[in-house]
């Protein structure tokens, strides 16, 4: 704009008639392009406590190794697949509900990272006691009581056969258990299982083998002592 206003004032003085502006590319007055949107980086979260909080639930070197090997990993190869891919959405909640439309390695290395953003969360050192309020209020609604809740869950655990995540999620407005394979995530438009994640389990076997080797049972068993109910009152609608 500095070019433009010198030009039509020293034409008037010398007596000439203004001269037109240079050819901008565009429509007069029309706005300048937009750069290119930035692709989304995905976050790893902070873990909120130390590497052997929640022992003896989950030991010290489990909890280090899947945090900054396994989690890790995950986030760094999401962020190089959506750089190479040319992702470009709006947030990460986009990304997760279209992740059907992208190649393999999207949908299992941004489901590894939303998944265990969220586990670290609904886990805390000493568990957060019982649920109450809302939460336990849902639960009896949805499952008859607390425990016949518990019996469900860690069913669904259990059965999940091989590799995958027990979820507890909201459906219009009910609670519902369920599990997904590998690193599907309730959110996403491939899962068979879907909903509002409220709570979730790890079952692959980096989350417990190196203390319970092949008993997922008694690693289930023993997650339950460190459920943040607390985080899980929060993200209920």
């Amino acid at each position: 704009m500095g070019t433009f206003l010198a030009g039509p004032i020293l034409a008037a003085s010398a007596g000439c008639s203004t001269p037109e502006p240079a050819d901008s590319g565009g429509a007069e007055g029309s706005p300048e392009p937009m750069p290119p949107a930035a692709p989304l980086v995905l976050a790893q979260v902070a873990l909120p406590y130390a590497y052997n909080a929640l022992e003896p639930s989950i030991d010290a070197q489990t909890m280090e190794i899947h945090y900054t090997k396994h989690h890790t990993g995950y986030v760094k190869k999401a962020n190089a697949a959506i750089l190479e891919e040319g992702i470009n959405v709006k947030d990460e909640a986009e990304l997760v509900a279209n992740v059907g439309k992208y190649s393999t390695g999207i949908r299992n290395n941004v489901g590894g990272a939303v998944n265990h953003n969220l586990f670290w969360e609904v886990m805390a050192p000493g568990g957060t006691g019982m649920p109450d309020g809302k939460v336990l209020d849902a639960i009896n609604a949805g499952f008859g009581d607390f425990e016949m809740f518990k019996t469900a869950f860690t069913e669904a655990g259990m059965k999940r056969f091989g590799s995958g995540w027990a979820w507890l999620v909201e459906q219009d407005g009910k609670l519902a258990i369920g599990s997904t394979a590998n690193q599907d995530n309730p959110l996403m438009d491939v899962s068979d299982f879907k909903g509002k994640p409220l709570l979730a389990l790890d079952v692959w076997e980096h989350a417990y083998y190196l203390k319970y080797q092949n008993k997922r049972n008694e690693y289930v068993e023993n997650w339950w002592k460190v459920v943040n109910w607390a985080n899980v009152a929060k993200r209920m609608g």
